[in-house]
Protein backbone atom coordinates (compact mmCIF):
# COMPACT_ATOMS: atom_id res chain seq x y z
CA UNK A 1 0.00 0.00 0.00
CA UNK A 2 1.57 3.58 -1.06
CA UNK A 3 1.79 5.97 1.84
CA UNK A 4 -0.72 8.10 0.42
CA UNK A 5 -3.66 5.30 0.10
CA UNK A 6 -2.63 4.40 3.82
CA UNK A 7 -2.93 7.87 4.66
CA UNK A 8 -6.80 8.27 3.05
CA UNK A 9 -7.58 4.77 4.55
CA UNK A 10 -6.66 5.61 8.07
CA UNK A 11 -8.76 9.21 7.47
CA UNK A 12 -11.38 7.20 6.31
CA UNK A 13 -11.32 4.67 8.93
CA UNK A 14 -10.65 7.61 11.50
CA UNK A 15 -14.18 8.85 10.31
CA UNK A 16 -15.67 5.83 10.40
CA UNK A 17 -14.64 5.12 14.37
CA UNK A 18 -15.95 9.04 15.33
CA UNK A 19 -19.30 7.40 13.38
CA UNK A 20 -19.31 4.28 15.36
CA UNK A 21 -18.59 6.07 18.33
CA UNK A 22 -21.77 8.28 17.79
CA UNK A 23 -24.01 5.01 17.87
CA UNK A 24 -25.24 2.01 19.76
CA UNK A 25 -24.13 -0.34 17.87
CA UNK A 26 -26.74 -3.47 17.63
CA UNK A 27 -25.53 -6.05 15.23
CA UNK A 28 -22.29 -5.97 13.43
CA UNK A 29 -22.41 -6.30 9.50
CA UNK A 30 -19.50 -8.91 8.32
CA UNK A 31 -16.91 -8.46 5.51
CA UNK A 32 -19.49 -10.83 3.30
CA UNK A 33 -22.57 -8.78 4.28
CA UNK A 34 -20.34 -6.02 2.99
CA UNK A 35 -19.11 -7.79 -0.26
CA UNK A 36 -23.00 -8.74 -1.08
CA UNK A 37 -24.18 -5.19 -0.68
CA UNK A 38 -21.79 -3.64 -3.01
CA UNK A 39 -22.21 -6.63 -5.26
CA UNK A 40 -26.09 -5.48 -5.49
CA UNK A 41 -25.14 -1.93 -5.82
CA UNK A 42 -22.91 -2.39 -8.72
CA UNK A 43 -25.48 -5.11 -10.51
CA UNK A 44 -27.85 -2.23 -9.87
CA UNK A 45 -25.64 0.82 -11.35
CA UNK A 46 -25.06 -1.38 -14.03
CA UNK A 47 -28.26 -2.37 -14.65
CA UNK A 48 -29.69 0.93 -14.20
CA UNK A 49 -32.16 0.42 -12.29
CA UNK A 50 -33.08 3.32 -9.56
CA UNK A 51 -35.52 1.14 -8.18
CA UNK A 52 -32.87 -1.42 -7.58
CA UNK A 53 -30.87 0.79 -5.94
CA UNK A 54 -32.99 2.08 -3.68
CA UNK A 55 -34.01 -1.10 -2.61
CA UNK A 56 -30.48 -1.42 -0.52
CA UNK A 57 -31.01 1.58 1.10
CA UNK A 58 -33.85 1.92 4.85
CA UNK A 59 -36.95 3.88 3.81
CA UNK A 60 -35.40 7.29 5.52
CA UNK A 61 -32.29 6.98 4.33
CA UNK A 62 -29.60 9.59 3.49
CA UNK A 63 -27.59 9.28 0.57
CA UNK A 64 -24.41 12.10 0.59
CA UNK A 65 -23.00 11.80 -2.94
CA UNK A 66 -20.30 14.28 -2.30
CA UNK A 67 -19.19 15.62 1.25
CA UNK A 68 -20.38 19.32 1.48
CA UNK A 69 -23.78 18.23 -0.73
CA UNK A 70 -27.09 18.06 0.94
CA UNK A 71 -27.90 14.47 1.08
CA UNK A 72 -30.70 12.97 -1.31
CA UNK A 73 -33.13 11.76 1.09
CA UNK A 74 -35.14 8.01 1.18
CA UNK A 75 -35.26 5.73 -1.51
CA UNK A 76 -37.24 7.96 -3.17
CA UNK A 77 -34.73 10.82 -3.08
CA UNK A 78 -32.13 8.23 -4.10
CA UNK A 79 -34.18 6.54 -7.01
CA UNK A 80 -34.99 10.13 -8.18
CA UNK A 81 -31.34 10.63 -8.09
CA UNK A 82 -30.20 7.39 -9.60
CA UNK A 83 -32.86 7.56 -12.89
CA UNK A 84 -30.86 11.54 -13.55
CA UNK A 85 -27.01 10.23 -12.83
CA UNK A 86 -27.88 7.14 -14.78
CA UNK A 87 -29.87 8.29 -17.67
CA UNK A 88 -26.49 9.58 -19.93
CA UNK A 89 -24.40 6.00 -19.08
CA UNK A 90 -23.95 3.02 -21.31
CA UNK A 91 -21.78 -0.08 -20.96
CA UNK A 92 -21.11 0.13 -17.18
CA UNK A 93 -18.73 -1.34 -15.15
CA UNK A 94 -18.71 -0.99 -11.50
CA UNK A 95 -15.97 -2.80 -9.24
CA UNK A 96 -15.10 -2.68 -5.80
CA UNK A 97 -13.36 -3.83 -2.22
CA UNK A 98 -14.14 -3.62 1.43
CA UNK A 99 -11.49 -1.65 3.21
CA UNK A 100 -12.65 -1.94 6.58
CA UNK A 101 -15.60 -2.65 8.81
CA UNK A 102 -16.67 -1.64 12.27
CA UNK A 103 -19.62 -1.98 13.73
CA UNK A 104 -22.08 -1.51 11.75
CA UNK A 105 -20.10 0.55 9.83
CA UNK A 106 -18.46 -0.57 6.69
CA UNK A 107 -15.62 1.86 4.40
CA UNK A 108 -15.22 0.58 0.27
CA UNK A 109 -12.92 1.79 -2.15
CA UNK A 110 -14.45 1.31 -5.99
CA UNK A 111 -14.15 2.59 -10.00
CA UNK A 112 -17.17 2.51 -12.40
CA UNK A 113 -16.03 2.66 -16.43
CA UNK A 114 -18.94 4.03 -18.78
CA UNK A 115 -19.35 5.37 -22.12
CA UNK A 116 -21.59 9.13 -21.90
CA UNK A 117 -24.26 8.58 -24.29
CA UNK A 118 -24.52 12.10 -24.89
CA UNK A 119 -20.98 13.06 -25.46
CA UNK A 120 -19.62 9.55 -26.91
CA UNK A 121 -16.60 9.61 -24.46
CA UNK A 122 -15.33 6.86 -21.91
CA UNK A 123 -15.74 8.09 -17.96
CA UNK A 124 -13.70 6.59 -15.10
CA UNK A 125 -14.67 7.24 -11.80
CA UNK A 126 -12.63 6.31 -8.47
CA UNK A 127 -14.83 6.70 -5.34
CA UNK A 128 -15.24 5.79 -1.69
CA UNK A 129 -18.66 4.42 0.79
CA UNK A 130 -18.37 4.70 4.53
CA UNK A 131 -21.94 3.03 4.92
CA UNK A 132 -23.81 3.05 8.17
CA UNK A 133 -26.17 -0.32 8.15
CA UNK A 134 -29.04 -0.79 10.23
CA UNK A 135 -29.29 -4.34 9.00
CA UNK A 136 -27.25 -7.28 7.21
CA UNK A 137 -28.54 -5.66 3.67
CA UNK A 138 -30.32 -2.43 4.40
CA UNK A 139 -28.06 0.95 4.44
CA UNK A 140 -29.31 3.83 6.30
CA UNK A 141 -26.31 6.60 5.58
CA UNK A 142 -24.38 6.47 2.44
CA UNK A 143 -21.16 8.91 2.36
CA UNK A 144 -19.32 9.23 -0.67
CA UNK A 145 -16.15 10.30 -2.01
CA UNK A 146 -15.37 10.10 -5.94
CA UNK A 147 -13.20 11.73 -8.52
CA UNK A 148 -13.10 10.91 -12.39
CA UNK A 149 -9.83 9.80 -13.67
Amino acid sequence: MTNRRAWSVMSLLAAAAVTVSCVQVTAAISEQDLESWLAAYGAAWEAKDPAQVAALFTENALYQETPYAEPYRGRDGIASYWASVTADQADIEFRSEVIAIEGITGVAIWSANFRSIAGDVSVGLNGVFILEFSDTSHVKLLREWWHAR
